[in-house]
Protein backbone atom coordinates (compact mmCIF):
# COMPACT_ATOMS: atom_id res chain seq x y z
CA UNK A 1 0.00 0.00 0.00
CA UNK A 2 2.47 1.91 0.96
CA UNK A 3 4.88 1.31 -2.55
CA UNK A 4 1.81 1.96 -4.03
CA UNK A 5 1.39 5.72 -2.42
CA UNK A 6 4.74 6.78 -2.98
CA UNK A 7 4.57 5.35 -6.77
CA UNK A 8 1.26 8.13 -6.90
CA UNK A 9 3.26 10.64 -4.95
CA UNK A 10 6.24 10.68 -7.26
CA UNK A 11 4.07 10.82 -10.47
CA UNK A 12 1.84 13.93 -9.40
CA UNK A 13 5.13 15.18 -8.28
CA UNK A 14 6.92 14.60 -12.02
CA UNK A 15 3.61 16.25 -13.47
CA UNK A 16 3.66 19.34 -11.55
CA UNK A 17 7.33 19.83 -12.35
CA UNK A 18 6.82 18.89 -15.92
CA UNK A 19 4.25 21.20 -16.00
CA UNK A 20 6.02 24.29 -14.53
CA UNK A 21 9.01 23.78 -17.31
CA UNK A 22 6.25 23.34 -19.82
CA UNK A 23 4.84 27.11 -18.96
CA UNK A 24 8.38 28.40 -18.57
CA UNK A 25 9.63 27.33 -21.81
CA UNK A 26 6.64 27.54 -23.78
CA UNK A 27 6.61 31.00 -23.26
CA UNK A 28 10.44 31.50 -24.52
CA UNK A 29 10.70 34.79 -26.96
CA UNK A 30 13.46 36.94 -28.00
CA UNK A 31 14.10 40.54 -26.63
CA UNK A 32 13.90 42.80 -29.51
CA UNK A 33 16.04 45.83 -27.81
CA UNK A 34 18.80 43.09 -26.47
CA UNK A 35 18.64 40.29 -28.65
CA UNK A 36 18.53 37.87 -25.18
CA UNK A 37 16.33 34.72 -25.38
CA UNK A 38 13.64 35.24 -22.38
CA UNK A 39 10.82 33.27 -20.57
CA UNK A 40 8.26 35.66 -20.27
CA UNK A 41 4.47 35.33 -19.19
CA UNK A 42 3.52 38.96 -18.82
CA UNK A 43 3.28 41.97 -21.24
CA UNK A 44 4.64 45.00 -21.79
CA UNK A 45 0.95 46.55 -20.69
CA UNK A 46 1.21 44.45 -17.77
CA UNK A 47 4.42 44.95 -16.83
CA UNK A 48 3.61 49.07 -16.90
CA UNK A 49 0.59 48.45 -14.81
CA UNK A 50 2.26 46.86 -12.34
CA UNK A 51 4.98 49.66 -12.12
CA UNK A 52 2.22 51.95 -12.01
CA UNK A 53 0.52 50.41 -9.16
CA UNK A 54 3.68 49.41 -6.99
CA UNK A 55 5.15 53.01 -7.68
CA UNK A 56 3.54 54.76 -4.75
CA UNK A 57 4.11 52.08 -1.86
CA UNK A 58 8.07 52.07 -2.77
CA UNK A 59 7.99 55.60 -2.61
CA UNK A 60 5.99 55.24 1.19
CA UNK A 61 8.68 52.66 2.04
CA UNK A 62 11.35 55.07 1.58
CA UNK A 63 10.13 58.12 2.92
CA UNK A 64 8.27 59.47 0.16
CA UNK A 65 9.10 62.00 -3.14
CA UNK A 66 11.90 64.00 -1.62
CA UNK A 67 10.64 67.69 -1.65
CA UNK A 68 13.87 69.34 -3.45
CA UNK A 69 12.54 70.21 -7.06
CA UNK A 70 15.23 71.49 -8.64
CA UNK A 71 17.26 67.58 -7.25
CA UNK A 72 13.84 66.12 -9.27
CA UNK A 73 14.60 68.46 -12.20
CA UNK A 74 17.96 67.02 -12.36
CA UNK A 75 17.13 63.99 -12.02
CA UNK A 76 14.38 63.79 -15.04
CA UNK A 77 17.05 66.20 -17.06
CA UNK A 78 19.19 63.37 -17.16
CA UNK A 79 17.21 60.41 -17.26
CA UNK A 80 14.91 61.51 -20.20
CA UNK A 81 18.42 62.67 -22.13
CA UNK A 82 18.93 58.78 -21.59
CA UNK A 83 15.85 57.81 -22.69
CA UNK A 84 15.38 60.15 -25.87
CA UNK A 85 18.75 59.41 -27.48
CA UNK A 86 18.61 55.54 -27.00
CA UNK A 87 16.51 52.58 -28.00
CA UNK A 88 14.74 53.21 -24.59
CA UNK A 89 13.20 55.62 -26.48
CA UNK A 90 11.60 52.73 -29.10
CA UNK A 91 10.11 50.68 -26.31
CA UNK A 92 6.35 51.18 -25.50
CA UNK A 93 7.23 51.73 -21.23
CA UNK A 94 6.43 54.89 -19.41
CA UNK A 95 9.62 55.83 -17.98
CA UNK A 96 9.42 58.65 -14.94
CA UNK A 97 12.13 59.26 -12.61
CA UNK A 98 11.63 59.84 -8.59
CA UNK A 99 14.02 61.41 -6.17
CA UNK A 100 13.57 59.48 -2.60
CA UNK A 101 13.44 61.29 0.45
CA UNK A 102 15.06 58.45 2.45
CA UNK A 103 18.79 59.96 3.30
CA UNK A 104 20.10 56.50 4.82
CA UNK A 105 19.43 53.34 1.99
CA UNK A 106 22.07 54.13 -0.65
CA UNK A 107 19.96 52.80 -3.40
CA UNK A 108 18.27 53.30 -7.00
CA UNK A 109 15.92 50.42 -8.22
CA UNK A 110 13.12 49.86 -11.37
CA UNK A 111 9.77 48.66 -11.23
CA UNK A 112 8.65 46.79 -14.71
CA UNK A 113 7.23 49.39 -16.91
CA UNK A 114 9.65 52.45 -16.36
CA UNK A 115 8.91 53.74 -12.62
CA UNK A 116 12.76 54.16 -11.87
CA UNK A 117 13.62 55.71 -8.68
CA UNK A 118 16.90 56.78 -6.63
CA UNK A 119 17.45 57.35 -3.21
CA UNK A 120 18.77 60.82 -2.00
CA UNK A 121 21.37 59.12 0.16
CA UNK A 122 22.74 57.95 -3.08
CA UNK A 123 22.63 61.33 -5.13
CA UNK A 124 23.94 63.14 -2.41
CA UNK A 125 27.00 61.05 -2.75
CA UNK A 126 27.05 61.37 -6.76
CA UNK A 127 29.94 63.53 -7.70
CA UNK A 128 28.18 64.63 -11.21
CA UNK A 129 25.78 64.37 -14.24
CA UNK A 130 27.81 61.85 -15.85
CA UNK A 131 27.99 59.84 -12.50
CA UNK A 132 24.28 60.18 -12.14
CA UNK A 133 23.65 59.03 -15.74
CA UNK A 134 25.75 56.06 -14.86
CA UNK A 135 22.99 55.69 -12.28
CA UNK A 136 19.65 55.77 -14.13
CA UNK A 137 21.04 54.37 -17.56
CA UNK A 138 21.76 51.30 -15.50
CA UNK A 139 18.03 51.37 -14.64
CA UNK A 140 16.86 51.74 -17.65
CA UNK A 141 18.60 48.56 -18.59
CA UNK A 142 16.50 46.44 -15.99
CA UNK A 143 13.58 47.71 -17.63
CA UNK A 144 14.30 47.45 -21.28
CA UNK A 145 15.96 43.85 -20.37
CA UNK A 146 12.90 43.10 -19.02
CA UNK A 147 14.47 41.96 -15.69
CA UNK A 148 11.59 42.39 -13.11
CA UNK A 149 9.19 40.16 -15.66
CA UNK A 150 12.07 37.37 -16.38
CA UNK A 151 12.47 37.07 -12.45
CA UNK A 152 8.72 36.56 -11.50
CA UNK A 153 8.64 33.65 -14.56
CA UNK A 154 11.89 31.84 -13.27
CA UNK A 155 9.96 32.57 -9.79
CA UNK A 156 6.95 30.36 -10.96
CA UNK A 157 9.18 27.75 -12.48
CA UNK A 158 11.52 27.03 -9.32
CA UNK A 159 8.45 27.35 -7.22
CA UNK A 160 7.25 24.69 -9.53
CA UNK A 161 10.01 21.89 -9.21
CA UNK A 162 10.02 22.54 -5.38
CA UNK A 163 6.34 21.69 -5.13
CA UNK A 164 7.28 18.77 -7.43
CA UNK A 165 9.82 17.36 -5.36
CA UNK A 166 8.11 18.05 -1.75
CA UNK A 167 5.11 15.75 -3.25
CA UNK A 168 6.75 13.18 -4.95
CA UNK A 169 9.22 12.95 -1.76
CA UNK A 170 6.89 14.18 0.86
CA UNK A 171 9.58 15.40 2.53
CA UNK A 172 10.24 18.73 3.52
CA UNK A 173 14.36 17.91 3.80
CA UNK A 174 14.21 17.28 0.26
CA UNK A 175 11.77 20.43 -0.19
CA UNK A 176 14.09 22.55 1.59
CA UNK A 177 16.74 21.36 -0.41
CA UNK A 178 15.40 22.41 -3.64
CA UNK A 179 14.45 25.62 -2.39
CA UNK A 180 18.16 26.29 -1.32
CA UNK A 181 19.10 24.94 -4.74
CA UNK A 182 16.43 26.93 -6.75
CA UNK A 183 17.26 30.52 -4.18
CA UNK A 184 21.31 29.96 -5.84
CA UNK A 185 19.84 29.47 -9.24
CA UNK A 186 17.88 32.59 -9.46
CA UNK A 187 20.77 34.81 -7.89
CA UNK A 188 22.99 33.60 -10.30
CA UNK A 189 19.85 35.04 -12.73
CA UNK A 190 20.45 38.06 -11.05
CA UNK A 191 23.79 38.87 -11.37
CA UNK A 192 23.50 38.24 -15.24
CA UNK A 193 20.43 40.37 -15.26
CA UNK A 194 23.02 43.70 -12.92
CA UNK A 195 25.99 42.89 -15.67
CA UNK A 196 23.52 43.20 -18.45
CA UNK A 197 22.05 46.73 -16.85
CA UNK A 198 25.63 48.28 -16.88
CA UNK A 199 26.48 46.98 -20.38
CA UNK A 200 23.53 49.13 -21.54
CA UNK A 201 23.99 51.61 -19.19
CA UNK A 202 27.48 52.08 -20.82
CA UNK A 203 25.74 52.28 -24.42
CA UNK A 204 23.30 54.74 -23.35
CA UNK A 205 25.68 57.07 -21.59
CA UNK A 206 27.60 57.15 -25.08
CA UNK A 207 24.88 57.72 -27.12
CA UNK A 208 23.65 60.57 -24.71
CA UNK A 209 27.29 62.40 -24.32
CA UNK A 210 27.78 61.33 -21.33
CA UNK A 211 31.24 60.58 -19.83
CA UNK A 212 31.05 56.70 -19.32
CA UNK A 213 33.86 55.81 -17.22
CA UNK A 214 32.31 57.64 -14.71
CA UNK A 215 29.99 54.46 -13.48
CA UNK A 216 33.37 53.31 -12.60
CA UNK A 217 33.09 56.29 -9.81
CA UNK A 218 29.84 54.87 -8.70
CA UNK A 219 31.02 51.40 -8.54
CA UNK A 220 33.70 52.76 -5.96
CA UNK A 221 30.93 54.48 -4.74
CA UNK A 222 29.20 51.51 -3.99
CA UNK A 223 31.85 49.30 -2.59
CA UNK A 224 33.06 52.40 -0.12
CA UNK A 225 29.10 52.22 1.35
CA UNK A 226 28.99 48.27 1.50
CA UNK A 227 32.10 48.56 3.75
CA UNK A 228 34.73 46.07 5.39
CA UNK A 229 31.79 43.62 6.07
CA UNK A 230 30.31 42.70 2.59
CA UNK A 231 28.62 39.79 1.40
CA UNK A 232 30.61 37.58 -0.69
CA UNK A 233 29.58 37.82 -4.53
CA UNK A 234 28.68 34.26 -4.65
CA UNK A 235 25.90 34.77 -2.04
CA UNK A 236 24.64 37.93 -3.37
CA UNK A 237 22.18 38.70 -6.46
CA UNK A 238 24.84 41.59 -7.21
CA UNK A 239 28.10 40.95 -8.53
CA UNK A 240 31.18 42.74 -6.56
CA UNK A 241 31.27 45.87 -7.17
CA UNK A 242 34.68 45.63 -8.07
CA UNK A 243 34.29 42.60 -10.79
CA UNK A 244 31.85 45.18 -11.94
CA UNK A 245 34.19 47.84 -12.79
CA UNK A 246 36.38 45.43 -15.31
CA UNK A 247 33.01 44.78 -17.44
CA UNK A 248 32.11 48.36 -17.82
CA UNK A 249 35.38 48.79 -19.06
CA UNK A 250 35.05 46.13 -21.49
CA UNK A 251 31.47 47.89 -22.17
CA UNK A 252 33.43 51.08 -23.00
CA UNK A 253 35.77 49.57 -25.51
CA UNK A 254 32.82 47.77 -27.00
CA UNK A 255 30.95 50.81 -27.77
CA UNK A 256 33.17 53.63 -27.85
CA UNK A 257 33.96 52.92 -31.70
Amino acid sequence: MRRGNLKIRLIIGAGIILFSLFKYYSNREENPYTGKKQSITLTPKDEIAIGLLSAPQMAQQHGGLHPNQEAQDLVDKVGNSLINNSIAKQTPYHYEFHLLRDSKAINAFALPGGQIFITYALFSKLENEDQLAGVLGHEIGHVLGRHSAERMAKQGLTQGVISGVQVGANSRGAGQMAAMVANTINMKYGRGDELESDDLGVKFMIKAGYEPEEMIGVMQILNAAAGPNKTPEFQSTHPDPENRIQKIKEAIKKYRK
